[in-house]
């Protein structure tokens, strides 16, 4: 196999800088391998092996894959690597060359696998501006391959990568490695701006991309003020669907006129019962025609919005629907407010009441009096939240996502 062309790209973890090539050296792996790693600097090791030799490859985090699910992995023809001892096969067959496995987030139960290959993991082409990324993914999630393979794929992209032990302080280490492009979920960047604000007003970053939740207008237009000279873009992937929509018109949603548009090398997107329907070449393979995707899409005006999972947005109150993304939406509308996260909780007679919590600005004066006023003059009542509980800081989970 031909180096990829990204090869002379730099690549920093927490215990390597080199560049791809550099990473050579390593131990071979098995020809079909599943590589539950400690860190980032085992994972680029395993990476460039998949991209430079023929093997079958799955790279995931070892605190994601309990011992049941290893043995079924061994049982389906994957040796199990870890630091310390290679697990083999407990079925033999051919590797299947190119096969890159990717586990789901997990959400519904168990991680499970999709499979895909470098090439369908490669969703940015062309000439590209010189960058240096960060990267702050859960190892081995779409969301990381996708920098992954941008760095292998192409030149002049180089690679910072962000330990979960690490998000605390990712700013100060993204401006000490000239970082200029970064991207992560909107909790993400809620919180770097609520713990780390005049830190990250000093990267010089040129582009911003947001995904893997809602992206909501208001963490848009703060991105904005904080970076005006960046491109801001918000990205719609999953392990199952690829990366299947890109905006960059600094406004949440993406424009109604992309439905139902038959346009070659572009997913063909729908809307059907509400619920996001996407068709792409990009998707993971064994996946039907036009997966349903599980997210709940509306039609505002001349956008659509994507606002959150169906099976977790309805909250049942003594028979009415209450919708916690568009409470969560009210809070969030709420100047002081800087973080919302809303459920549903279990209550006598009526079922389920609306539970919120927040976090404020510093030095906010407003109480739970004030949040519950608020949401009542925008919400039905049955929606305006009976419980409100404010948090020190934003919650955030090795997904990136608020641990809620």
């Amino acid at each position: 196999m031909s180096l990829p062309a990204g090869a002379g790209n730099r690549v920093i973890t927490a215990r390597y800088d080199g560049t791809w090539a550099g990473l050579a050296d390593a131990p071979a792996l098995p020809p079909a391998a599943a590589v539950l790693v400690q860190d980032n600097t085992e994972a680029v090791r395993a990476v460039w092996q998949a991209a430079t030799t023929p093997r079958e490859t799955l790279i995931a985090a070892a605190t994601r894959v309990g011992d049941e699910q290893a043995q079924e992995l061994r049982e389906s023809g994957l040796a199990v690597v870890r630091s310390d001892a290679v697990e083999p096969p407990l079925a033999e067959r051919e590797p299947e060359a190119g096969r890159v496995w990717l586990l789901t987030s997990g959400s519904t139960g168990r991680p499970k696998q999709v499979a895909h290959t470098l090439e369908s993991l490669t969703t940015v082409g062309g000439d590209q501006p010189r960058r240096t990324w960060l990267c702050p993914y859960a190892t081995g999630a779409y969301a990381w391959w996708q920098i992954v393979t941008l760095s292998l794929a192409l030149p002049d992209q180089d690679v910072l990568f962000v330990e979960p032990s690490e998000l605390d302080r990712w700013p100060q280490m993204a401006v000490d490695a000239g970082v200029t492009a970064a991207s992560g979920t909107p909790t993400f960047w809620r919180q770097a701006l609520f713990r780390s604000g005049d830190v990250l007003a000093g990267l010089q970053l040129e582009q911003i991309t947001l995904g893997g939740e809602p992206v909501d207008q208001a963490i848009l237009d703060t991105l904005r003020e904080v970076f005006p000279k960046a491109r801001i873009s918000w990205i719609y992937a999953s392990s199952e669907a690829g990366a299947a929509i890109a905006v960059h018109d600094g406004q949440a949603g993406f424009p109604a006129a992309w439905l139902e548009r038959d346009t070659p090398g572009r997913p063909r997107l729908t809307v059907q019962d509400g619920e996001l329907v996407i068709a792409s070449a990009k998707a993971a393979e064994g996946m039907d025609a036009a997966i349903r995707t599980g997210d709940r899409a509306e039609i505002v005006g001349d956008r659509v919005l994507i606002t959150g999972r169906i099976a977790s947005d309805e909250i049942n109150v003594g028979g009415s629907k209450a919708s916690a993304s568009k409470v969560r939406g009210v809070l969030l509308d709420h100047p002081d407010v800087r973080w919302a996260a809303v459920r549903g909780r279990k209550a006598p007679l009526v079922g389920q009441v609306v539970m919120a919590e927040v976090v404020l600005a510093d030095g906010s004066a407003v109480t739970d009096a004030d949040l519950t006023a608020w949401c009542a003059a925008r919400l039905p009542d049955y929606s305006v939240p009976r419980r409100l509980r404010v948090l020190p800081e934003i919650p955030i989970k090795e997904t990136l996502k608020s641990d809620v």
